[in-house]
């Protein structure tokens, strides 16, 4: 690493990314993931509880005086409420004062948040601590997904990515069998159930923040604000760690990036950077998330409505069902996130919205012919979600790659909360009117909403998705404190492109691009590990 002096700054020569991106798979690698993307579960967990004790919080005797229409409407859009808002307050702290502090500080905002909403005693507390829960789940996206990509090698981002954000899922599944234990109340008293439930979820936490603590600040981040001394510290360690369970040395990094560091980034620069410099870039991030919400609204929102409605299936049995469809979304990213890195975002990004979106329009058909009963209609949503989950989960790993390393988190952040904004309000205003009609012919129409724009979305990604696959992050977008040979620092500003350098990006010509670590080549990259639970990533 060398250093120069400049007038509005220090810049720095380094191959700290390359350094990350040509390590092998490792046990650090692991604990990265434990640590960092174990939440997912927590929050399919809040999500699904959530609604599965709406009948039981409602009962006399339950301890709180609210009402099931009050659980499942006020109290979840305040949560969504505070996924967005959470998401845009957070996200900006990220790219600010870095990835760490932020994960650590919104995982304690969550932990006290659920804890203190399992000793609810009337329903403006339980409505208050559940836009708080919400609000450190919101912060948990950006911190989280800028963490993971910088710190996993560039042969392993996709496939990682897509399965820890398909990882809510898992919680998911464990929110719908926990609640039908918690809530039996031959098994524990109608009071103290679902009180059981949230303080489990802070029980959780606690044990995922004593494994986040060891998970250190990721060195890009460092190296950008001027921290570069702690930057090759962090990467120091970890090559250290990985050397000692090796038999031989690590393979050599290639390539260099100069950086001429800043400690703050405007947020006007930033706003400008994703929507002037990188405008196709930003409508894809906006169709896969508006496509994604609407699709997992016109099936999940209505779906103990359509079976109790339409199949006489009983209300408390419904966990089973959506327990069955929940596997299926995490059997998704799953078995395909390996295709994301091999085969190639573009093509796997667009066929899995495609198919979700036709295979749900076939569901759609044969449930207007009458042609379904509860059981083959769970098993159409079960194969329609296991592609569905995969293109949602790119959804994310899309926009936390997409764009530079200043504006990482707040991209994230302001992607997800537009998408949670509309699958959480706009999605429940426009399916519970149809679903709750009673009348086959709407909740057709439902489902053909939620198809249509999950096709015009994987549309879009055909002629706009990024082939990113196996290439560094700041090869994909150039970061905005990226310094040319002999260009000037100050002076440098954005052109407008949406290019990456000739490897296929969605937007033209490129600007002049600083020396970046380029991809690993075939020769270089580790053999692709396996699916877990092996000592390798799948």
């Amino acid at each position: 690493m060398t250093t120069a002096d400049a007038a509005t700054g220090r810049t720095v020569t380094t191959d700290i990314p390359a350094r990350l991106d040509r390590l092998p798979w490792s046990r650090w690698h692991w604990s990265v993931v434990v640590g960092l993307g174990t939440v997912w579960i927590l929050d399919g967990l809040e999500v699904t509880v959530v609604g599965n004790i709406a009948a039981r919080l409602s009962e006399p005797g339950s301890g709180l005086p609210i009402t099931s229409a009050e659980v499942t409407g006020v109290a979840a859009a305040l949560y969504v409420a505070g996924a967005c808002s959470g998401a845009l307050f957070w996200g900006r702290l990220t790219d600010r004062f870095g990835r760490r502090k932020l994960f650590m500080i919104t995982l304690g905002v969550y932990l006290a948040a659920t804890a203190l909403t399992a000793v609810s005693f009337h329903a403006w507390w339980f409505f208050l601590f559940r836009f708080l829960t919400g609000f450190g789940i919101g912060g948990e996206y950006a911190a989280i997904n800028s963490a993971i990509d910088e710190l996993i090698p560039a042969t392993y981002r996709g496939r990682v990515d897509l399965i820890i954000n398909g990882s809510f899922w898992l919680g998911a599944v464990g929110g719908s069998l926990l609640s039908i234990v918690a809530l039996n109340t031959g098994i524990l008293p109608a009071d103290v159930g679902w009180r059981a439930t949230f303080a489990l979820g802070a029980v959780l936490a606690v044990m995922i923040l004593l494994v986040r603590r060891h998970v250190p600040e990721s060195p890009r981040w460092l190296l950008i604000h001027g921290r570069d001394r702690e930057a090759e510290e962090v990467v120091s360690g970890i090559e250290k760690a990985i050397e000692s369970t090796r038999s031989g040395p690590l393979p050599p990094p290639h390539g260099e990036i100069t950086i001429h560091q800043r400690r703050t980034i405007s947020f006007t620069e930033i706003g400008r950077t994703v929507f002037a410099r990188y405008p196709k870039r930003a409508v894809l991030g906006f169709s896969l998330f508006i496509g994604q919400a609407f699709l997992y609204n016109a099936i999940t929102f209505g779906f103990g409505a359509i079976l109790t409605r339409f199949f006489a299936i009983e209300a408390d049995h419904t966990g089973y069902y959506f327990a069955v469809i929940a596997a299926g979304n995490f059997l998704g990213p799953l078995l395909l996130g390996k295709l994301f890195d091999t085969v190639g975002r573009r093509v796997m990004i667009s066929s899995t919205y495609l198919l979700s979106g036709v295979l749900l329009f076939g569901t759609a058909w044969l449930f207007g012919r009458g042609s379904l009963t509860a059981t083959t209609l769970t098993v159409c949503w079960c194969v329609v979600l296991f592609f569905a989950s995969a293109g949602a989960s790119s959804a994310y790993l899309t926009v936390s790659e997409i764009f530079p390393m200043e504006t990482r988190a707040m991209a994230i952040a302001f992607f997800y909360a537009l998408g949670t904004a509309a699958g959480g309000i706009s999605g429940p205003l426009l399916f519970a009117g149809l679903t709750g009609t009673g009348r086959t012919g709407d909740t057709v129409l439902a489902f053909s909403i939620g198809a249509a724009l999950m096709c015009a979305a994987g549309l879009v990604a055909v002629f706009l998705a990024v082939k990113a696959e196996r290439r560094s992050l700041e090869d994909i977008a150039t970061p905005l404190t990226a310094v040319t040979p002999g260009e000037q620092p100050s002076t440098r500003d954005t052109d407008g492109t949406d290019g990456t350098g000739g490897n296929g990006s969605a937007g033209g010509p490129s600007d002049t691009r600083p020396p970046s670590p380029p991809s690993p080549s075939p020769s270089q990259s580790p053999p692709s590990p396996p699916s877990p639970p092996s000592s390798d990533p799948a």
